[in-house]
């Protein structure tokens, strides 16, 4: 399935509000904004046009849309693309950790104590898995 072709924003339109399906997004004069009649948010253009940005908002995160034409697409800034990597390389390094605890431990270790070390890292590879995929 092929994502559809973006749209640039165009200041003299209103388009839907995209935390809203009733609000309209009408543009500020003199500015390159949006302000929605329902919620009551403003939204900035960014990137040439093509992405519009809630201004102000308690979400920790920036939201963005992209136009398609008919709908607002959430953007996915590239701060967020950058956390999959880090996520893997963390994740097999635990991955790694298990391993080496539970194959290699010293000779003095108990089993008991390799258990509990396998027992930990595994539920901080669990508890990393859930906060990379929580949105």
């Amino acid at each position: 399935m092929h994502s559809p072709k973006l749209q640039k924003v165009d200041l003299n339109h209103d388009y839907p509000c995209p935390c809203r399906r009733r609000g309209r997004l009408v543009p500020i004069t003199l500015t390159e904004a949006f302000g929605c009649n329902r919620c009551q948010q403003i939204f900035v253009l960014q990137e040439n046009g093509y992405v519009i940005e809630q201004l102000s908002t308690t979400y920790p995160y920036k939201r963005a849309w992209r136009w398609t034409g008919h709908q607002w697409n959430v953007a996915h800034s590239s701060l967020a693309r950058g956390y999959f990597p880090l996520t893997l390389a963390i994740i097999f390094g635990l991955l790694f950790l298990l391993l080496l605890t539970t194959l290699n431990s010293p000779l003095s270790a108990s089993v008991t104590f390799r258990v509990i070390a396998a027992l930990v890292l595994s539920m901080m590879l669990v508890l990393m898995l859930l906060l990379a995929c929580r949105r």
